[in-house]
């Protein structure tokens, strides 16, 4: 199966019916577990939710009707209702909302043998005959995808290409969406065959629009937040970088964050049993390359990515004489919930990426 199937229920016939991520899309599937083919009912550029993680519906007793969460980067969230894949709208409470941001693109590469796919964002009133900055934004997970959905109130990334920005999101080889082949493509190779398919998706981008290829910045959260870390001492493409929660130093963070088993699956081993394979994609341990002026923010109460690990870096960067600044959040743990703090991270990174790409 070239999907990831993100949630499923069984119908009073039997069968299966499963909400699945195809490439950055959303799907709806069914599938006889005594055998036969998997029917695809529905595919979109478009995030499909019932509130949970993932694609996902509400389904009726009788397999067919549901009620969804529906948005796009084009349509703000309604819910919608009726059979599978032909569903109506029912509420219209955002119909007056547009987007701030301009057209989104799905576009796609190889690399390294494989088909990467990813979003490019046009800035806000775009002009064909200017050329634009790009900002590269890294997606959480590793285990995850970026669709065609509504940004919520935690994305930062969208405010850039509001700003004049273009952005690229990826779902490089790690992502979902591709199967389970591709998703485990990154067992213990973070930050290099990854990195590599981001890369070759800023060619592609550069290739197929208006792009300043000098003006170029890196960003991301979590996950994206040590691509970021660990992009910044891969190359000095980026003449800009913030790396959000990030993990400097795979060493150090085993013994530092509260989730520390979700490692071993993709190191392999323990850090205590196997120290290399964490160091070989350690930011840290490049930390002499870097030249990118980069800003650093997380939470303090930051227990997934927690905060030794911005701190080790950006010591680092200003040490080393890379300008850099360190931005701590007080009573904010991965995800910011308070909406001030929301609004002031989105400042200070188009602040940051205005000064450095402008």
């Amino acid at each position: 199966m070239q999907t990831t199937a993100n949630w499923l229920a069984w119908t009073v016939q039997g069968k299966i019916v499963f909400g699945e991520t195809v490439e950055g899309d959303s799907g709806v599937a069914m599938v006889d577990p005594h055998g036969g083919p998997i029917d695809s009912l529905w595919r979109g550029q478009e995030q499909v939710s019932a509130g949970h993680w993932g694609t996902n519906i509400s389904l009726a007793r009788d397999g067919k009707t549901s009620a969804i969460f529906r948005s796009s980067l084009t349509d703000p969230p309604e819910i919608w209702a009726g059979p599978i894949g032909y569903w109506r709208p029912v509420t219209h409470r955002n119909t007056e909302v547009k987007p701030a941001w301009g057209e989104a693109k799905s576009i796609h590469w190889k690399n390294d043998g494989y088909n990467v796919q990813g979003w490019l964002i046009y800035p806000r009133n775009f002009d064909p005959a200017k050329k634009y900055p790009m900002v590269v934004a890294v997606h959480g997970g590793p285990g995850a995808a970026v669709q065609s959905k509504w940004p919520d109130s935690g994305n930062f990334v969208m405010a850039l290409a509001g700003a004049g920005y273009f952005v690229l999101e990826a779902n490089p080889r790690g992502s979902y969406g591709q199967g389970e082949a591709f998703t485990r493509a990154n067992v213990r190779d973070f930050g290099y065959g990854d990195f590599r398919d981001i890369l070759a998706g800023v060619d592609q981008a550069l290739g197929v629009a208006p792009i300043d290829p000098d003006r170029l910045g890196l960003t991301g959260w979590s996950y994206g937040g040590f691509m970021t870390m660990w992009g910044v001492t891969q190359t000095n493409r980026f003449k800009a970088a913030m790396a959000g929660a990030g993990i400097a130093n795979w060493l150090s963070y085993y013994g530092e964050n509260k989730i520390d088993q979700w490692m071993i699956p993709f190191f392999g081993k323990s850090v205590y049993d196997d120290p290399e394979v964490y160091a070989k994609s350690s930011a840290i341990n490049f930390i002499k390359n870097v030249k990118t002026p980069t800003l650093v923010i997380v939470g303090d109460s930051d227990g997934e990515c927690p905060t030794p690990q911005s701190y080790e870096f950006w010591h680092a960067l200003k040490t080393l004489g890379v300008e850099t600044q360190l931005v701590v959040f007080e009573h904010e743990g991965h995800m910011f919930v308070k909406p001030e703090h929301q609004r002031e991270r989105i400042r200070r990174t188009v602040a940051w990426f205005d000064t450095h790409l402008r």
